[in-house]
């Protein structure tokens, strides 16, 4: 197998912090013999510890030009066929649709920089997938060229007047114009 592209491996922090969160764990559950209330603590440290270990284990993953390698699992490009973001930036949490109709969660605790390459590299490599609903081509620039804007057509005169009475309206205006005034004091009928 070829060498990756790049190959992320989780924080040390998440590693560090759970073993501190296991250590007062272990004082709060020593303290919580003499007084009972603090074992609440000492429950939620032990939880924070679970949490913090869990994702400080988690598998390394490797970007190799045609295919994704998560722990023991080889995902190919072009299977990929959606990628979507959770709410997650760090720890950064994808979710990868492939062709089999099944999503794989991808979980990497590492710090922020490293997130955010590593969501540009699978974006970048998805070629024929939909990224968070927008299609790659467009996402990277590879947009395709807008239809063509079909050309206005005139407005379609439509026939108000008879001829008559389109002569008749010519008639008072060219009146109109002869006198240079319009007289505001006759009513409709004339007078």
């Amino acid at each position: 197998m070829k060498s990756p592209l790049a190959r992320f491996t989780p924080s040390r922090q998440y590693s560090r912090g759970g073993l501190a969160a296991l250590a007062l764990a272990a004082l709060f559950t020593g303290f919580a013999w003499q007084w009972p209330i603090v074992g609440v603590a000492a429950v939620l440290f032990f939880i924070s510890a679970s949490v913090l270990l869990f994702l400080a284990f988690r598998p390394a993953i490797e970007i190799h030009s045609t295919h994704l390698l998560y722990g023991s699992r080889i995902i190919p490009w072009y299977a990929v066929r959606r990628v979507d973001r959770t709410g997650w930036v760090t720890p950064l949490g994808i979710f990868l649709e492939l062709d089999e109709k099944k999503k794989q969660l991808i979980l990497f605790p590492g710090d922020l920089d490293s997130s955010k390459q590593l969501l540009r590299m699978i974006r970048k490599h998805s070629n024929e997938a939909l990224l968070d609903g927008i299609p790659h081509r467009q996402v990277w620039g590879d947009v395709t060229p807008p239809a063509p804007v079909p050309r206005q057509l005139p407005s379609p005169r439509y026939k108000l007047l008879r001829s008559e009475d389109e002569a008749e309206v010519e008639r008072m205006f060219q009146q109109l114009k002869t006198a240079g005034r319009i007289d505001t004091q006759a009513g409709p009928d004339g007078k």
